[in-house]
């Protein structure tokens, strides 16, 4: 049996960083999202998120919590603006519940590329965007993450033209313009929070939905859904906000920090979700999925008698409208 001092002696023999303890980070901070922690966006932000750990020397710790984990969007969005949480991204047709303008995104079939997206968001329109948010007293940075081209899923029927869509039990997010679009093509949309979409598709509270390719596929909607169409209606980007008292918080040298890694994580993700995309229409036919090609020119025209346009042109503001359509065209 080893003496008392031989034991000591051991101890005081082990290398310093063993017994000493870890030193706490200096700021610790939360974020959250409501998509599947698997979804490239939660990835890149995961390795922004190591970054500015290992490049602060560990004094700024983000934690991360995704797929809905600190609640729904309208709960978590109070939770920034109140102080307790720091980060938070959010898509701008939810957003625009806070901040009308942040909407305008989500016009349908407004953009006919990436080209004209990136044009747009991180031009004339994202600026008006993020100055708005300001206003709100919340933080948007520079670069809005992409989502994707949102596309209609069915357990009932393809979607081939808008014909197809009259009287469609359809689930959208809890945002005024989701349910403007869908009601423009005939259809009966529903407004449910994301973490509760899986069940409500498989119980048929509703028939079908609408999101981008990289969220039906993390979130195995296909196991709900039979029919894929490729609709393209809507671009749906994320902006990272954050809590404008927590964000000056931070000394000069970690905003800094912050805003680089987070803008480059967005443009790093954005060309990931590009390759995701491009590939994703071959793993969904193989997860049983059935899929089929739009024509947009219909859907648009739908949209334009509907009187859709002019509605969100009044409600967006001629300031918005006008920076959108110096992008896209002419869209009325």
């Amino acid at each position: 049996m080893p003496s008392r001092r031989s034991v000591l002696a051991s101890a005081l023999a082990l290398p310093a960083i063993l017994t000493r303890p870890a030193r706490a980070a200096e700021f610790s901070y939360k974020y959250a999202s409501n998509l599947p922690s698997a979804h490239p966006l939660n990835v890149y932000v995961g390795k922004a998120c190591a970054a500015i750990r290992e490049k602060s020397g560990g004094r700024l710790e983000i934690a991360l919590y995704p797929n809905n984990q600190l609640g729904g969007d309208t709960e978590v969005l109070a939770q920034l603006r109140s102080g307790a949480l720091e980060f938070f991204t959010l898509s701008g047709p939810i957003l625009a519940t806070l901040v009308p303008v942040a909407a305008i995104n989500g016009v349908g079939y407004a953009f006919k590329d990436y080209a004209q997206v990136w044009a747009a968001m991180d031009g004339p329109v994202g600026a008006i965007v993020r100055a708005e948010v300001a206003r709100r007293n919340l933080y948007a940075f520079e670069r809005i993450w992409d989502n994707g081209y949102r596309q209609i899923t069915s357990s009932t029927h393809p979607i081939k033209t808008p014909d197809d869509l009259h009287g469609f039990k359809i689930r959208v997010p809890v945002s005024p313009l989701w349910t403007s679009l869908f009601k423009a093509f005939g259809a009966a949309p529903t407004g449910i929070n994301f973490a509760e979409v899986y069940s409500a598709l498989e119980t048929h509270i509703v028939d079908g939905q609408e999101n981008p390719l990289a969220i039906i596929e993390t979130a195995k909607l296909y196991e709900v859904q039979k029919y894929l169409s490729f609709t393209n209606h809507m671009w749906d980007g994320y902006w990272m906000l954050a809590n404008p008292e927590a964000y000056r918080r931070l000394p000069e040298d970690l905003q800094a920090l912050v805003a680089a890694e987070f803008n480059g994580a967005a443009l790093e993700q954005r060309k990931a979700v590009a390759e995701m995309n491009a590939s994703l229409g071959k793993t969904l036919a193989g997860q049983g999925m059935e899929i089929n090609e739009t024509d947009p020119a219909p859907f648009r025209e739908a949209l334009r008698k509907a009187g859709f346009y002019a509605e969100w042109r009044k409600k967006l503001g001629e300031a918005a409208w006008g920076a959108l359509e110096q992008v896209v065209g002419p869209l009325a």
